[in-house]
């Protein structure tokens, strides 16, 4: 496990020469029409989060990534990796798919993004399936974590039908020094909370539920950090909320967390019944429409998911009361300037 471990602090070292970031973000992924990406509002989301996220998973759920083809996520990777590099932003490519064999086929595709100086990695989950023992899952992702590339290990049982075991996780890092990270948005926090060593993987938290300033490390959790839907919307004030409990500051950083954990439990309420795209990136895109306008969300048109379908006004109405009544609502969003243009 020692050897393991130097090998693989090595390689964080070499892929995050300032650290590994303590926020990271599965970026939304904007649309001008059904499954085309719109490149002017995925660069301008993309700098608001700069000056606070120095890590983003594309496409994640968030950024619809389970619907996209190999194609679309190509092309989506074409708008971001070279902007991201410009912006000191790291890349980790999520390769969501429910089988093995399509892990691998995707991972062929992606082999000449290897070298691209934002990409750091890929993002993996488990096969999908519910009867699947965790030996099965252990082999798949043995099969995906043999090619070398550096990997981030998703827990995503809501989509998977299943959850990697504490001791299967602790399996794969003793034999696979390329596994750097480790992201659980089970809400249940089996992992984190098991006691096992894990060999220096960074531990991120993706679930939304639970609030936000229990979790880290700084403040007695068993968390690395964040890497969560709603950093789209609120980076500046989950890297604040971060900051503060660094500089022991926990009140503070308590009452930060309360706040967003409101709003944003409110928003994934009022998306809970839309039947199209997921709960993740709906209520973000509602959230990202409110601040990108500011007062004028209700004059533009809402957003686009990936199917084409557009999110109904009424969200944004709501969207824009929620934001308002807890003071997120700036009078003139991050777009105000292109407005028209």
């Amino acid at each position: 496990m020692n050897d393991i471990k130097t090998h693989r602090r090595m390689l964080q070292t070499e892929l995050f020469p300032g650290g590994i970031p303590h926020l990271w973000c599965p970026t939304l992924t904007h649309f001008q029409a059904a499954h085309t990406a719109d490149p002017k509002r995925i660069k301008a989301h993309l700098a608001t989060l700069a000056p606070h996220v120095k890590g983003i998973l594309v496409p994640g759920s968030t950024g619809e990534g389970w619907e996209m083809t190999d194609r679309d996520i190509h092309a989506l990777l074409e708008i971001i990796l070279d902007a991201a590099a410009m912006a000191g932003i790291r890349v980790l490519i999520g390769m969501l798919k429910t089988s093995t064999d399509e892990v691998l086929a995707c991972l062929d595709g992606l082999e000449p993004l290897r070298t691209h100086p934002a990409v750091v990695g890929v993002t993996i989950c488990p096969p999908k399936g519910s009867d699947l023992s965790q030996q099965a899952l252990f082999d798949g992702l043995a099969q995906v974590l043999t090619r070398g590339w550096p990997t981030a290990l998703y827990q995503l049982p809501q989509v998977t039908q299943n959850e990697l075991a504490p001791e299967t996780v602790a399996a794969l890092v003793t034999e696979f020094a390329n596994v750097i990270l480790f992201k659980d948005t089970s809400g249940e926090d089996r992992v984190a909370q098991s006691g096992l060593d894990f060999g220096g993987v960074f531990l991120v938290r993706g679930a939304e539920k639970g609030g936000y300033a229990p979790w880290p490390r700084t403040n007695g959790g068993p968390y690395d950090g964040f890497l969560l839907s709603t950093a789209n919307v609120f980076a500046p004030e989950l890297s604040k909320m971060l900051q503060l409990l660094d500089s022991g500051e926990r009140a503070a950083a308590e009452a930060l967390s309360q706040k967003l954990e409101t709003v944003v439990s409110a928003a994934f309420v009022l998306v809970a019944e839309f039947p199209h795209g997921n709960a993740f990136a709906n209520a973000n895109k509602v959230l990202d429409h409110c601040r990108a306008y500011g007062d004028d969300a209700l004059a533009i048109e809402p957003p686009l998911l990936y199917s084409g379908a557009r999110l109904p006004q009424a969200f944004i109405t709501d969207g824009v009361a929620l934001l308002r009544a807890h003071g997120l609502l700036a009078e003139k969003g991050y777009l105000a300037s292109s407005r028209g243009s």
